[in-house]
């Protein structure tokens, strides 16, 4: 029995879930998610809870699309009640970031500075060095944080590079370090 399928997730004030066939619709001020069912999976609402089963408990793959589905219902509503964040941090020398509209123009050492558009559905801060997205869709807002990441991974030797705020950068020791044993 899956320990996350199982639980009920609780609708807050505010959120409206539509349940169709194979769609489930989140709305409130905010925006609006939708979610394509499985056809293993069976969602019904009573009074102010979700509660998520599948036809049959024996069967592995049900059960691994149980515990998903309930997970993307929450996140879902998570995203609209309190929404998503992620921080990104540029480091080196000369690297700089500027926000102009939805275009994210990004100097990390290339010979052309590398423009980012920013998908709608979510809103990119800048402040200094770092990077903020945030949004109500939690997979697009880690995909999101994810390309921008990529245009300038951070090595490993000076630590330069696009990071995300909490994440350590194992550093190497260079040939001075080897030169000197």
């Amino acid at each position: 029995m899956s320990r996350i399928g199982k639980q009920p997730i609780t609708v807050p004030d505010g959120v409206e879930i539509t349940i169709s066939d194979k769609v489930v619709i989140a709305k409130n001020s905010k925006g609006e998610l939708t979610l394509m069912l499985n056809s293993y999976v069976k969602v019904e609402q009573k009074d102010k809870e979700i509660i998520v089963s599948i036809k049959d408990e024996n069967n592995k793959k049900q059960k691994a699309f149980w515990g998903l589905t309930r997970t993307l219902i929450f996140n879902m509503i998570e995203g609209l009640t309190k929404g998503f964040e992620k921080t990104l941090e540029v480091n080196g020398v000369g690297y700089k970031v500027a926000l102009a509209g939805n275009k994210l123009t990004l100097n990390v050492g290339y010979s052309q500075p590398v423009d980012f558009e920013i998908p709608q559905g979510l809103t990119a801060k800048v402040e200094g060095n770092k990077i903020t997205l945030s949004g109500t869709d939690k997979q697009l807002v880690g995909q999101t944080a994810a390309k921008i990441r990529k245009v300038r991974k951070p090595e490993p030797y000076k630590g330069k590079g696009i990071k995300y705020i909490d994440e350590i950068i194992r550093r190497k020791a260079g040939k001075a370090a080897k030169a000197s044993e």
